[in-house]
């Protein structure tokens, strides 16, 4: 089958990897004028490692892994305050589990397809349009194209979902956050392998050491913080940082200057999306666009790869038929993901809590993480996949 698939970030091209292993012709459609590297770091384990695995890509991912050592939560003077060994991440996954920067995975798995699909870099589909023989897809500077169907895999904001099923916010469920991270180099703090921390009520600053003299700066605030309409450009988007975080202390500043040498920011809501069913017709969605567990879950990516490998596993398990196949798609993982929605609705606000109290409490907890009874109870559902991952010998 010829299958469209909006979306060249993660989930979009694992998808086009099972595909062409099954036999179907898939064309990647990516809104970007070129791939995009980089970006926030991300933990990685679970099903999504155990697809990384099946793909035969994780020897190459796990060397762009960090060996996070600590979580580091400080006071305001950068002396230590709680946190944690992420050692327990590792005996909760049988140490499999690393960090990494999530588009330089994406890279990885980009890489094992693109000399073996169309990938139109500056595209955008306009239309979506069933018809008995197939689906007309028209695209912005390409004409109309027919395809037997439509995957979108284009994130949060899915411009898939918002053509086939409507409104956007009504799919959109935000945590109640905003997040914003960046690069920059020569910045004058450096923990290596320790992912440091400081929080004030509804604030939080966070920076990771990483190769070549770079470090990730993490930003998150209480949506309430930010007092005009989420901004675009560049230039809006560091004022409203400084705005937000100029008063904060520990090294908000210095974090802040750092801006001045960065040409990309990430910033956006920390939402969760909520699509009541995940296909329609001949279109169905994956990864973010179906179900964001939320940025600060921590395990989207992987659940991005999970999805990618059921759809087109049961894709070749009903012999093409369209229908049958998205029902099982998302019977299979609905509840599993909906469970991991659950789990990262909860574990979102230990993130930035909202008072001092919340910080108090969650820096105790974080005393506890040496006891392993203790730190399974209060991680072992965020990390722990209850999911049995289908061999569908493909």
């Amino acid at each position: 089958m010829k299958i469209a698939i909006s979306g060249a970030g993660v989930a979009g091209p694992c998808l086009a990897y099972w595909l062409l292993r099954t036999g179907h012709e898939p064309t990647l459609i990516e809104e970007s004028p070129e791939f995009r590297a980089g970006g926030y770091v991300i933990d990685f384990w679970g099903v999504g490692y155990d697809v990384a695995e099946r793909m035969g890509l994780l020897p190459e991912i796990l060397t762009h892994g960090y060996d996070v050592q600590e979580l580091r939560l400080v006071k305001e003077s950068g002396a230590r305050a709680a946190g944690f060994n992420v050692d327990v991440f590792r005996r909760l996954t049988h140490d499999r589990y690393t960090s990494l920067p999530r588009g330089e995975l994406a890279e990885v798995i980009f890489n094992s397809v693109k000399d073996k699909v169309q990938t139109r870099f500056g595209e955008t589909i306009t239309a979506i349009d069933d018809h008995r023989d197939g689906v007309s897809v028209s695209l912005k500077h390409g004409g109309t194209r027919e395809f037997d169907m439509v995957v979108g895999a284009d994130g949060l904001h899915s411009n898939v979902r918002h053509l086939v099923w409507g409104d956007q916010a009504s799919f959109e469920k935000p945590v109640g956050f905003h997040v914003a991270a960046f690069e920059c180099r020569d910045y004058p703090h450096q923990d290596k392998d320790v992912y440091v921390s400081y929080t004030k009520p509804g604030l939080s600053a966070s920076r990771f050491a990483m190769r070549d003299n770079r470090t990730l700066v993490l930003f998150i605030f209480e949506n309430e913080r930010l007092k005009a309409p989420l901004p675009h450009d560049l230039g809006t988007k560091k004022a409203a940082l400084w705005d937000i975080f100029e008063d904060m202390g520990w090294e908000a500043r210095e974090m802040l200057d750092a801006m001045d040498d960065t040409a990309e920011i990430y910033l956006d809501r920390v939402s969760q999306a909520d699509v009541p069913q995940w296909s329609k017709g001949r279109t169905v969605l994956i990864g973010d666009a179906a179900a964001c567990p939320s940025l600060l879950a921590g395990e989207g990516t992987g659940l991005a790869m999970t999805e990618a490998y059921v759809l087109a596993g049961e894709l070749a398990a009903s012999g093409g038929d369209i229908p049958a196949a998205f029902d099982a798609y998302e019977k299979r993982l609905r509840p599993f993901i909906e469970e991991k929605q659950k789990s990262a609705r909860a574990f979102a606000s230990s993130i930035a809590p909202k008072t001092e109290f919340g910080i108090w409490l969650r820096n105790m907890a974080t005393h506890l993480m040496v006891i392993p009874p203790l730190a399974d109870l209060l991680i072992g559902d965020t990390v722990k996949d209850d999911f049995d991952l289908p061999d569908y010998g493909i």
